[in-house]
């Protein structure tokens, strides 16, 4: 099955298959759409490059319709981040080859003086004239009709990974396409159910658990431009819909606005979704009347947990045949985790290991562009998740952390390397780590350990001012925490030693500085870091202060 098999389903259907803000399209009509946009990509199309599209576009109609006329064409999208700027964005357009740039008039100046094989004549706009008169020039464009296999690559999704640079994961037809029949099945979902999709497109979990499962079901999708949590309700009543799909903190952020009497008066069934805590899915189920599934997985798709009502608090869900935690130095599986009466691991250094499968990759069919990456990843027939994890004596696995080389914020994966070469451009820094810390909600935190040149000026501020201040930071990368250290833990070879940073994490004997809200920074002190620890216990986090 392809994603082309899916779109071609949908012709002649006059159910209304697409909604934003005050738009609808019937399937029939979406479909049309993505014939004219399969025409248009085909015959602007480089000569002699890789038929590879280049996509920064907010979830509009323009991006839920150029993934299907990719389809029909043949072609590949390469999801590119918005919040990725400058020598990021260029090395994310460069290193998957794209042909081609679709964005919209927001992101435009993205690409001034970007140093891109893409030229100035094949980046597009989709709010201008010149876009629409295109399209509209292929209104009677037929289906190319071009032969496709399950096999063939359909999308590039980034996701992070061991190295500084994040990945990019080859996503075939089949691996779009099989994630949609599941959560249909998995929700018992029919075509009365309407969906609300907010998450970002360019990201493997909106493509594959949202938009594929509407495709496939035939059903009709509500898409949101961006994430907003005080008009998720709202929106949700005005729609009527009656599931959704999140990943990382939305259920968190939801949750945060005011409670109100009638919070559950709203057609919300089910929803579906990975990385919410066991407390925000227990009040959220609770406070709006939805019944959620939560589970684990990664854009590779190589290991995947599902939470049920026998799931133990805080578990990600029971092991998986094939699936097992392998100790980090030993390579054999850990012991199952022993725990005191409050609930406390007691052997972390035996029981905690990487999730493996050790049957094959699963889903996974590999990275684009990056043998050496594959290699570290599937290790002798093994897939390695890069995830921490332990078991316990009734094979229910809990989450650990993650390898110390990247981290999981607000639900994007972000490595540290950059982020470090950042840092480093200040002239008083002499070494810096950057690593993830546990936080309170949902995910990471960013923490940066640095040691300033003999004799440089200990002021938090003026650094914090740089780092605002460098065109290529990410809108996720700005450290939460700053540890002030003379010396930072090493091996003999001198490499950080990130593990021991990670655990030691704010509780340390250096003076550490933070930010309390999303802005001003101040030193943390012996209160603060009581504080810190009661916001764990508040949502039952306390286990990944290990």
């Amino acid at each position: 099955m392809t994603v082309a098999d899916l779109v071609r389903a949908r012709r002649g259907d006059e159910r209304i298959g697409l909604i934003f803000e005050d738009q609808r399209w019937t399937w029939d009509q979406w479909v049309q759409g993505c014939i004219q946009r399969a025409a248009l990509i085909r015959d602007l199309a480089p000569p002699g490059r890789p038929l590879h599209i280049g996509v920064l576009l907010d979830n509009t109609p323009d991006f839920s319709m150029l993934l299907g006329g990719a389809a029909l064409a043949g072609a590949t999208v390469v999801g590119l981040n918005p919040t990725r700027r400058d020598s990021e964005l260029a090395r994310d357009i460069t290193v998957t080859d794209c042909s081609m740039i679709v964005t919209e008039r927001k992101y435009w100046e993205l690409f001034d003086d970007l140093d891109v094989p893409v030229a100035a004549d094949d980046r597009y706009m989709v709010d201008s004239y010149e876009w629409t008169a295109l399209l509209s020039a292929r209104v009677d464009a037929e289906d190319p009709l071009v032969p496709l296999s399950g096999d063939d690559l359909f999308m590039l999704i980034f996701t992070s990974g061991t190295s500084g640079n994040p990945k990019v994961v080859r996503c075939t037809h089949t691996k779009i396409t099989q994630p949609g029949t599941a959560v249909i099945n998995l929700l018992d979902l029919t075509t009365a159910d309407i969906a609300y999709l907010s998450m970002p497109l360019f990201h493997s979990a909106g493509v594959m658990a949202g938009w594929s499962t509407t495709l496939t079901l035939g059903s009709t999708v509500v898409l949101k431009r961006r994430f907003s949590a005080s008009e998720f309700l709202p929106d949700v009543r005005h729609y009527g819909a009656t599931w959704f799909h999140y990943i990382g903190k939305p259920l968190a952020y939801i949750l945060a606005t005011p409670p109100q009497p009638d919070d559950a008066d709203n057609p919300l069934r089910v929803a579906i979704g990975n990385e919410g805590t066991f407390a925000d899915v227990s009040d959220f189920e609770r406070r709006f009347g939805v019944s959620i599934i939560d589970g684990y997985g990664s854009t590779e798709s190589g290991i995947n947990l599902v939470r049920n009502s026998e799931t133990p608090l805080n578990s990600l869900g029971a092991m998986p045949e094939g699936v097992a935690v392998i100790h980090l130095d030993t390579g054999e599986p850990c012991p199952p985790a022993e725990f005191d009466a409050d609930g406390r691991l007691l052997n972390a250094e035996a029981a905690i290991g990487e999730l493996v499968n050790l049957e094959g990759p699963g889903n996974f069919v590999g990275y684009y562009g990056n043998p050496e990456a594959d290699k570290e990843r599937v290790v002798d027939g093994r897939f390695r998740s890069g995830d921490l994890a332990y078991v316990d004596r009734n094979g229910f696995a809990y989450f650990a952390g993650r390898t110390q080389d990247w981290m999981r914020v607000d639900g994007e994966n972000i490595a540290t390397e950059p982020i470090e070469r950042l840092i480093q451009r200040h002239p008083s820094v002499m070494l810096v780590s950057v690593y993830a810390v546990p936080n309170a909600t949902v995910g990471d935190d960013v923490m940066a350990a640095i040691v300033l040149h003999e004799g440089a000026a200990t002021d938090v501020d003026e650094l914090v001012t740089f780092i605002r201040a460098q065109r290529d930071l990410g809108t996720k990368w700005l450290p939460r925490y700053i540890r002030l250290a003379g010396t930072l833990p090493q091996t003999s070879t001198n490499k950080v030693l990130k593990r021991v940073l990670a655990r030691e994490r704010w509780e340390c004997d250096d003076p550490v500085w933070f930010r309390p809200g999303r802005d001003d920074f101040r030193p943390l002190g012996p209160g603060d870091a009581a504080a810190l620890r009661d916001q764990f216990a508040s949502r039952s986090r306390e286990h990944v202060l290990l």
